[in-house]
C-alpha cells in the first residue's frame, strides 16, 4: 500500500468526478480494487481524502456519491496582482450612470433616454436597409462614409453665420461613439502628462478619458451662463494648457447652456492663448425651451474641435459619433482614430444615415421637446414635494438631467445606498467633479424612468435623507 498507489487511485477518482453528474454514485470499493489493481485499504484511503475535501459524500450502506451541488474550486488569480501593478487613476468601481439596475427599481441614475423617446421604427427600418446594402461586405473608409460625413458637416454649416466659412465633409471624422473620440482628442492635444482645462462639474466620461490617456484636468468654475472667464484666462496662463473641454449646450450634469456673450468670450480666450475649445455637443437633439447653439458655428479658424454623437438620440446600440476639426489637427486626429479603431462599421454608419436623413427624423426631434419638457417638469414638481431639502440651481433648457444640491451635512454615499434599498437608483454627484466636489449633489435623469414613478421615487429619496438626519 504505497503512497504512490493511493495518489494514483485518487487521481483516477478525481478524473471520474470531473465528468460525473452531480449526485451520481461512484464505483464500489470492490470495482475500484479490481479495476485499478490496488488493495481495498488504498481505495478507502483515497476516498477518505476526497471526502475531507468535500469532493465526495459517503453514505453508509449506500456507497460514495458525487455531491448533488458541487462547489467549484475558487480560481486563483493572485499572480495578476504583481503582473498588473498599480491601477493608476481610473476609478476602482463602475460608473453609476452605466449601471443596469433591477427591473423593479426606478432608474433615475441612467445616462440614456427610455426607448419610448427613441425613433425605434426609423432605426429598425434603417438597420434593415443597411443589411441589404453593400456595407455588409465592404470596409468603410477610415474617416467615415462620405454621405454621413456630409450630413454631420451640413448640420453644423446650417448654424454657421453669414460671412464665416462653414465646415465641409472633409473636416469630419466618424468615430465609434464619443468616448473614443474624447480619448483621441485629449491624447492628440495634450498627450500623456499633459494638461487640459475643463468646466467643473463636467461629464464623468471626459474625466475617465483623461485619466486613461494620462492627461490632468484642471477645473474652471462655471455659473448659469457658462465658465468664469477670468478663471479661464488665469488657468490658461498658469498651466500653459492648449485645450479647454466643455459642453456649451445643456451641459451634463448641470443642464447649463452658455449665453451668446459667454460663448464669444470663451472663443476670444482660446484664440488669445493659442488653444483649442473641445466642444462636446452631446445633447444637440434634446432641446426643450431653447435651440442648440454650437460654439463651433462661430469659429472658422480651427480653434474649435466639435464632437457630436448619435448614441443617445438614436439608440445606445448605435455607437456612431463624429469629430469636426479643421487644419493640421484634423489629420492628427484621424491618425489616432485609425490606430484605435481603424474604421467604424459601415453597417452602423449606413443605418445611422438612413435614420437621420428621413423626414420623420425631424418630426421625431421636434416632438421630443414637448415630451422632455413634460418629464422635466414632472420631476421638478416631484422633487419639490418629496425631497424639499434639495435645491435645483438651474432649470435645464435641454438635456436629460436635473442637478440637485443637498445640504452639506448629507452623507451622499449612504443616501445613494439607502435610496436603492428603497427601490430608487440615483447617481452621486461626486463623479462629475474633476477635483474635490464643491458640495453634496445628485444627478437625476428625467428621461429614463416612467414619469408615473417620479413622485414616489422622490418621496423615497426624501425619506432616506430624513432618516439619515434623524440618526445624526
Amino acid at each position: 500500500m504505497s503512497e504512490s498507489s493511493s495518489e494514483r487511485i485518487e487521481a483516477a477518482l478525481l478524473a471520474h468526478i470531473a465528468t460525473a453528474k452531480p449526485g451520481s454514485r461512484l464505483p464500489s470499493t470492490r470495482e475500484l480494487t479490481a479495476g485499478h489493481g490496488v488493495s481495498p485499504v488504498t481505495v478507502q484511503k483515497a476516498l477518505r481524502s476526497l471526502e475531507r475535501r468535500g469532493l465526495v459524500v459517503a453514505r453508509p450502506g449506500s456507497g460514495v456519491f458525487v455531491p448533488a451541488a458541487r462547489a467549484e474550486r475558487p480560481a486563483d488569480f493572485s499572480w495578476q496582482t504583481a503582473a498588473l501593478g498599480a491601477s493608476g487613476a481610473l476609478p476602482a468601481t463602475p460608473v453609476a450612470a452605466l449601471r443596469l439596475g433591477s427591473a423593479e427599481a426606478v432608474p433615475l441614475h441612467s445616462g440614456y433616454p427610455d426607448r419610448a423617446l427613441l425613433p425605434e421604427r426609423l432605426l429598425r427600418t434603417g438597420l434593415v436597409r443597411a443589411a441589404r446594402s453593400t456595407a455588409t461586405v465592404e470596409r468603410a473608409p477610415s474617416a467615415g462614409l462620405a454621405d454621413l460625413r456630409a450630413w454631420f458637416s451640413a448640420e453644423l454649416a446650417a448654424q454657421t453665420p453669414a460671412g464665416r466659412t462653414a465646415p465641409t465633409a472633409r473636416d469630419v471624422i466618424v468615430t465609434p461613439g464619443s468616448q473614443l473620440a474624447l480619448g483621441t482628442v485629449f491624447r492628440s492635444i495634450a498627450g500623456p502628462g499633459g494638461v487640459l482645462l475643463t468646466e467643473s462639474p463636467t461629464y464623468w466620461g471626459a474625466i475617465l478619458a483623461a485619466a486613461q490617456v494620462g492627461v490632468t484636468l484642471v477645473p474652471v468654475p462655471t455659473d448659469a451662463a457658462g465658465p468664469d472667464i477670468t478663471a479661464l484666462d488665469r488657468a490658461f496662463a498658469e498651466t500653459g494648457a492648449r485645450g479647454f473641454y466643455a459642453q456649451p449646450t445643456y451641459a451634463n450634469p448641470t443642464g447649463v447652456q452658455w449665453s451668446a456673450n459667454r460663448t464669444l468670450e470663451v472663443l476670444r480666450s482660446v484664440r488669445v492663448h493659442g488653444a483649442f475649445l473641445i466642444e462636446d455637443d452631446w445633447a444637440h437633439d434634446f432641446g426643450i425651451t431653447t435651440d442648440p447653439a454650437p460654439a463651433a458655428a462661430q469659429d472658422d479658424s480651427g480653434h474649435v474641435i466639435y464632437l457630436r454623437s448619435l448614441t443617445k438620440s438614436v439608440s445606445a446600440a448605435l455607437r456612431v459619433a463624429a469629430i469636426i476639426a479643421r487644419g493640421p489637427i484634423r489629420d492628427r486626429l484621424l491618425a489616432d482614430v485609425q490606430a484605435q479603431a481603424m474604421y467604424v462599421s459601415g453597417v452602423l454608419q449606413t443605418a445611422a444615415l438612413e435614420v437621420v436623413t428621413q423626414p420623420a427624423w425631424r418630426t421625431h426631434v421636434s416632438g421630443l421637446r414637448r415630451r422632455l419638457r413634460e418629464r422635466r417638469d414632472l420631476l421638478l414638481d416631484a422633487v419639490a414635494a418629496g425631497l424639499p431639502a434639495a435645491s435645483v440651481e438651474t432649470v435645464p433648457a435641454g438635456g436629460l438631467n436635473l442637478w440637485l444640491r443637498l445640504p452639506d451635512e448629507t452623507d451622499l454615499g449612504r443616501l445613494v445606498r439607502d435610496s436603492e434599498a428603497r427601490g430608487v437608483i440615483v447617481a452621486a454627484g461626486d463623479e462629475w467633479f474633476p477635483a474635490e466636489p464643491t458640495g453634496r449633489f445628485l444627478r437625476l435623469n428625467f428621461a429614463a424612468a416612467d414619469p408615473a414613478s417620479f413622485l414616489t421615487a422622490a418621496e423615497q429619496i426624501g425619506a432616506a435623507w430624513a432618516e439619515q438626519q434623524r440618526a445624526r
